[in-house]
């Protein structure tokens, strides 16, 4: 699993989600860019690079894992992380070809930019993927993804009037907490399933 473009591995969030994956029995791994470890060296912000290296950089360490692991190691990640995870999988050619995907809060699209859709590489996807994606997310709302096409092998598991980390407002009766769980038993009922 790799992070998001601005918060790392060790993220509140991600934090949180890892240890509702591990009640369903999940075993999670943490990927941090290289760009992310340097800004914590350093003590500064700085933009991420171009994705094609972060996909080089995520690609490297999923094929390092499969030929250390045993069993389908599933590719996934919280936004930027998720849309890399996407990309490695939809080029992945060669065996061993990647089981499944989990895809945190992904980022269809720029914020206040719809019309910049990121999908391209979407037609490509041929495994199981599952999106799990707040309603509200700036990154592409119910109602903008409702009309995309996805594919056959996606699904996306709306999580009610959640935002890009799935914090509803409180007048909707729902919490944070009660989102990150209900996603963590969805994706473990999605993995057994598939």
């Amino acid at each position: 699993m790799a992070h998001g473009a601005g918060a790392g591995h060790d993220s509140a969030f991600l934090t949180a989600w890892r240890s509702a994956l591990a009640i369903q029995g999940i075993q999670t791994l943490s990927l941090e860019f290289a760009y992310m470890r340097q800004m914590r060296e350093e003590g500064r912000r700085r933009p991420p690079p171009r994705v094609s290296g972060l996909c080089e950089e995520f690609r490297r360490w999923s094929d390092v894992l499969s030929d250390l692991i045993p069993g389908e190691l599933w590719l996934g990640g919280k936004s930027m992380g998720g849309r890399v995870a996407s990309m490695v999988a939809a080029h992945s050619s060669t065996p061993p070809s990647v089981p499944g995907l989990v895809l945190v809060g992904y980022p269809f699209h720029p914020v206040g930019k719809p019309e910049r859709l990121r999908l391209d590489h979407w037609p490509q996807l041929r495994c199981p993927t599952l999106v799990l994606q707040g309603e509200r997310d700036p990154f592409g709302t119910r109602e903008e993804v409702e009309g995309y096409t996805l594919g056959e092998s996606a699904e996306v598991q709306w999580l009610e009037d959640g935002d890009h980390d799935w914090v509803p407002r409180k007048a909707s009766g729902y919490t944070q907490k009660q989102l990150v769980e209900a996603a963590a038993e969805t994706t473990g009922q999605f993995i057994l399933r598939v």
